[in-house]
């Protein structure tokens, strides 16, 4: 069938939306007519380079939409379904299926490689073969993707909200809930108030955190962050996020600090501005070329620090998005307010343009 989707020829070059040939599903695959689409950074990074990945390239990886079809041996979801697309598959067999962390599944490992897990291509412009970021491609109007990556949904929700259960959501929310483990009553700063960074200040919230120190130098995303649960605000333009930090814990520093920008210097901020037994959270992705970061290491010795990474906030997407949802439907996990604009397929390279200048929480891609 023929379908319409953004790909990505050269890293530094514009994205290219066009007409482009999808092979049906094969064997523990689904055709997913796509609702949503949401913008994230992971995407530039490859874009730019900066994520060595196979080209072309089909991107998009915050994704919603309707089940079309379904190939031989699918078994957990069927055609009309409403599904999120997670964008680590799950084996359900691996050691890290098995331990509670799906997010680590060794499948996963295929996500910039380009075909899908059976090393075939579904996305093809004439001769040549497109990859599907992720082994999804949400940035097309159709897709076909591996069954375990399709999360089923109630359809209840509406799946241009639902959206953002696929990535931004879980990543920032299972920061806080599932890799740090925040303790009610601790107190917090993130640095990088965008589509994660938001959803960590939600999760803190949640977790119960006394102090939420939201840091950007945005001032409306700051203006959300407020709106979503933080106590204090910083523009690091005007003030020094560290300082900052120390001041409003009567100097002992916080608690955890979670850096959702990842660059060296926000890295090394995360690390000062927390205090004793402090933990510092790296959720952000960095350009793979940046191999070091200003921490002196004498400090997690002496001030009994630790620092972590995360992929996809620890998450098990087929337990986790559900219930996130059922919060939003609870009214205890905002949705509505995080979408700052919505675009039509056409408009992705300027859907990254308004991301990249900041105008936006999250952008949407809107099918019809």
């Amino acid at each position: 069938m023929k379908t319409r989707t953004a790909v990505l020829y050269a890293a530094g070059e514009p994205i290219r939306v066009e007409e482009i040939e999808l092979d049906p599903p094969k064997e523990h695959e689904v055709l997913v007519r796509m609702i949503a689409a949401g913008i994230c950074h992971s995407d530039h990074h490859v874009a730019t380079g900066e994520m060595p990945a196979y080209l072309p390239m089909a991107l998009g990886h915050e994704g919603a939409g309707i089940i079309e079809a379904v190939g031989p041996h699918v078994t957990h979801c069927k055609m009309g379904d409403h599904v999120v697309l997670s964008f680590i598959p799950g084996c359900g067999k691996c050691r890290y299926c098995l331990s509670g962390h799906s997010n680590l599944c060794n499948k996963g490992s295929a996500t910039t490689l380009g075909p899908q897990l059976d090393g075939t291509f579904r996305m093809h412009s004439g001769t040549t073969n497109i990859g599907q970021f992720c082994l999804l491609s949400s940035f097309s109007e159709f897709t076909v993707v591996p069954d375990i990556s399709v999360v089923t949904v109630d359809k209840e929700y509406p799946l241009n909200r639902a959206v953002l259960a696929s990535c931004a959501v879980p990543t920032g929310v299972g920061a806080v809930i599932h890799r740090a483990k925040v303790t009610s009553g601790s107190t917090v700063m993130v640095i990088g108030c965008g589509g994660v960074g938001v959803n960590i200040i939600q999760g803190a919230k949640l977790a119960g955190a006394r102090m939420i120190i939201a840091v950007d130098i945005h001032d409306f995303k700051l203006e959300m962050a407020q709106t979503l649960g933080a106590t204090h605000i910083i523009n690091a333009r005007e003030k020094d996020p560290v300082r900052a930090a120390k001041e409003l814990t009567d100097g002992m520093g916080v608690d955890y600090a979670f850096e959702a920008i990842s660059t060296p210097e926000t890295i090394g901020q995360a690390a000062a501005a927390t205090g004793k037994n402090g933990i510092i959270v790296i959720v952000g992705l960095t350009d793979a070329k940046v191999t070091s970061m200003p921490i002196p290491p004498m400090l997690f010795v002496l001030l009994q620090k630790t620092i972590m990474g995360t992929i996809y906030g620890d998450s098990q997407p087929q337990k986790d998005i559900p219930e996130l949802l059922a919060l939003y439907k609870d009214g205890k996990l905002k949705l509505d307010e995080l979408v700052t604009r919505t675009y039509t397929l056409d408009q992705v390279n300027e859907a990254y343009n308004d991301t990249l200048q900041g105008r936006t929480i999250r952008g949407v891609i809107e099918f019809k």
